[in-house]
């Protein structure tokens, strides 16, 4: 008779389907629009907002679809904003951020180096979406990001992983899975809660000299597991949960990063503190 354990094998496919259908911006298009009003590298930085801003898209993102909403609501607010695509995996299109995340963390080195260079700015503001909020502290504690870079703004990433509500649990009962999804698609196990990765990213703590770091989190998330998880210790860190900023914002994961004007006004208060105003239920108008 076949062990349970062995019956269950064929399953693992499925696990990895939930996998992948939870990760965030997979509810995008899957042809991207141009962007509009952002990535416009004659753009120079005003004395008002005098660093260019960065926005790193998140699992299955890319540097529009990701964007479509925030990109415009700080172009609108006077920035020069910028957005790339990262973690590409050979054959697949407009589906990003699957590849080996320090090897994503080159790639954003390499950009903010570009955008710099356009804009003449000393630093730039980088705001992330889920694994674009958290892969830019390999980038900053790693690859020199912490003498380029004023600030990171996270909306729900995940910082010290995820159990994907509870999903990642069920790999041991699935045998080969957890090496298959290692072997496809890195940036995903990596993500993992106590994965190798993630291990080295928060040893000796969670954050880098003359970095301002902002979490902006949801406790309706189902992705980045635990929410709480995705918070930072440390000086120079802001948590926010959205909820204790209006109650009834009921965005979860993807509506965080794509369209949740809470918040963005957060985003926009964290990128320009000395001009901050309370945020409430009433800043969707804003």
């Amino acid at each position: 008779m076949l062990s349970w354990k062995r019956a269950l094998r064929p399953l693992a496919a499925l696990l990895l389907t939930a996998v992948v259908t939870l990760t965030p911006a997979a509810a995008a298009s899957a042809s991207p629009a141009p962007s509009s009003g952002w990535n416009n590298y004659s753009c120079k930085p005003s004395t008002t907002h005098p660093r260019p801003v960065v926005l790193v898209h998140g699992t299955l993102g890319n540097s529009v679809d990701n964007w479509l909403a925030l990109a415009p609501y700080l172009v609108k607010r006077g920035y020069c904003v910028f957005s790339l695509d990262y973690g590409q995996l050979p054959g697949v299109p407009f589906f990003h951020g699957l590849g080996p995340i320090d090897k994503s963390a080159e790639q954003l080195d390499t950009y903010v180096d570009k955008v710099l260079a356009a804009t003449g700015a000393p630093e730039a503001d980088l705001v992330g979406h889920s694994q674009g909020g958290m892969m830019p502290r390999h980038y900053l504690k790693f690859l020199g990001g912490a003498d380029k870079v004023n600030a990171l703004i996270g909306l729900a990433p995940d910082n010290h992983g995820t159990t994907l509500s509870g999903l990642t649990k069920l790999l041991p009962y699935f045998p080969g899975a957890a090496d298959l999804l290692s072997a496809t698609t890195p940036g995903l196990a990596d993500q993992m809660a106590g994965s190798a990765f993630l291990t080295k990213l928060n040893a000796g703590g969670d954050t880098v000299p003359g970095v301002r770091y902002t979490v902006i989190s949801t406790r309706y998330d189902e992705v980045a597991t635990p929410y709480r998880s995705q918070y930072l210790a440390g000086p120079d860190v802001r948590n926010v949960l959205v909820q204790d900023l209006c109650s009834v914002d009921l965005s979860e994961h993807v509506a965080i990063g794509l369209w949740d004007r809470i918040a963005y006004h957060e985003v926009a208060n964290a990128l320009d503190p000395a001009r901050a105003t309370p945020t409430t239920c009433g800043s969707v108008f804003d």
